[in-house]
C-alpha cells in the first residue's frame, strides 16, 4: 500500500480543487464585525480598518474589487456604531485609564489613541474628563503619577540598582523624553531618592 504522505501523492479526497470563498455581502460582513468586536475593544476606524482588510483578501481571492464593497463597509461600521457596538468616547475612556495606569504620558496617549483612529476631539474630552474625575490639586499630579509608573515599570533612575543608577541616568532621561514626559518632570523623577517614592 502506497503511503498518503510519499511526495506527489495527495490523501484520498484532497485532489478535488479549492473552491473560492463565498461572496462579500452585508450578512458576511455583519458576522466578521461581531466576531472582531467580540474579541476586542475598538474604534470606530480600528473596526472599520478590519473590515476594510477582510474585504480586500475576499474579493482579491475571488478576483474582484475591493473597492466595489466600500460602501457597504461603511454601511456595516455605521450600523455597529448605531448599535452601541462601538463607542469612540467608550474606547478613549477606558484606553486612557489603561494607558495611565502603564505610565503613559499626555503626549503617548495622544499619539496612541491617533494611531487607532479615535478623532482628536474625543481624546481632549477624554483627557478632560479624567481631570475633572479629581479632587483639586490632583489633576496637577496625574503626569507625575504616569511618569512614576513608567519609570518604576521600565526600572529606571530610582528603580535600577543603587550601583548603576549614575552610570545609566541620561539612558533613563531619554527614556523618559522619548515616553513623551518634559525633561523637568523626567529629571525629578530619575533623581528620585528611594525614600521619595512613595
Amino acid at each position: 500500500m502506497k503511503s498518503p504522505f510519499v511526495a506527489g501523492s495527495a490523501p484520498e479526497g484532497r485532489d478535488r480543487e479549492i473552491k473560492p470563498p463565498g461572496p462579500v455581502s452585508p450578512a458576511w460582513l455583519e458576522r466578521a464585525a461581531l466576531h472582531y468586536l467580540e474579541r476586542y475593544s475598538a474604534s470606530t476606524e480600528m473596526l472599520r480598518r478590519t473590515l476594510a482588510r477582510r474585504v480586500q483578501k475576499r474579493a482579491r481571492a475571488r478576483g474582484e474589487d475591493p473597492a466595489l464593497f466600500t460602501d457597504l463597509v461603511t454601511t456595516t461600521v455605521a450600523r455597529a456604531v448605531s448599535a452601541g457596538l462601538v463607542d469612540d468616547a467608550r474606547f478613549a475612556d477606558t484606553r486612557l485609564a489603561t494607558l495611565r495606569r502603564r505610565g503613559t504620558s499626555s503626549r503617548g496617549v495622544s499619539a496612541k489613541l491617533a494611531a487607532k483612529g479615535v478623532p482628536r476631539d474625543v481624546v481632549e474630552a477624554a483627557m478632560l474628563a479624567e481631570r475633572d474625575a479629581l479632587p483639586d490639586g490632583e489633576a496637577e499630579a496625574i503626569e507625575d503619577q504616569a511618569a512614576r509608573a513608567y519609570a518604576k515599570r521600565r526600572r529606571l533612575g530610582p528603580y535600577r540598582r543603587p550601583d548603576q543608577r549614575a552610570a545609566h541616568r541620561d539612558r533613563d532621561l531619554a527614556a523618559m523624553a522619548r515616553a513623551g514626559f518634559a525633561y523637568d518632570l523626567a529629571r525629578r523623577v530619575v533623581d528620585l531618592e528611594p525614600d521619595d517614592m512613595v
